[in-house]
């Protein structure tokens, strides 16, 4: 883990390697993804202007991450217009892949929710031994994705 939902946010984190996903446990146990942070992309980016996290993050592979002290961050933002201007980009492509997860998850079965996920992304899933992500990705059991691509087949 690399941090729980509720924890003080004291960083601002980027992943230099790896894979870290920011996650939301549902009553059931299961778990929703909602941020897949890879290398070059930053870990709970609004965090930067929150008290607490609003989830929790756990590295799915091994992961190397860089901390960023959040009132440093808050300072470099308030100080610099460049900056916040980068920022604010950086946070409105981030909206837009939020939007697309909750649209994907709004839909009612498997079959629509791997559709859309794979019209996202090409056409392409990733590698064999890692499609338990997609599933944690749309918000599906992982032997209900797996029941759909044998279908597809």
């Amino acid at each position: 883990m690399v941090f729980d939902m509720d924890a003080e946010v004291s960083s601002l984190f980027v992943v230099k390697s790896g894979l870290v996903h920011l996650v939301r446990f549902q009553e059931d146990g299961g778990m929703v993804v909602l941020q897949r942070a890879h290398a070059g992309g930053v870990l709970a980016e609004a965090s930067v202007l929150s008290d607490s996290y609003h989830c929790a993050a756990m590295a799915i592979q091994p992961s190397v991450l860089k901390a960023y002290p959040r009132k440093s961050v808050q300072t470099l933002l308030e100080s610099s217009p460049d900056a916040a201007l980068v920022y604010a980009r950086f946070l409105a492509a981030e909206m837009r892949t939020a939007r697309k997860r909750a649209e994907i998850l709004a839909l009612k079965t498997v079959a629509e929710r791997l559709t859309a996920w794979l019209t996202w992304n090409h056409g392409c899933l990733p590698v064999r031994g890692t499609w338990h992500h997609v599933a944690d990705e749309i918000g599906v059991s992982k032997e209900a994705l797996y029941r759909e691509l044998s279908k597809r087949r």
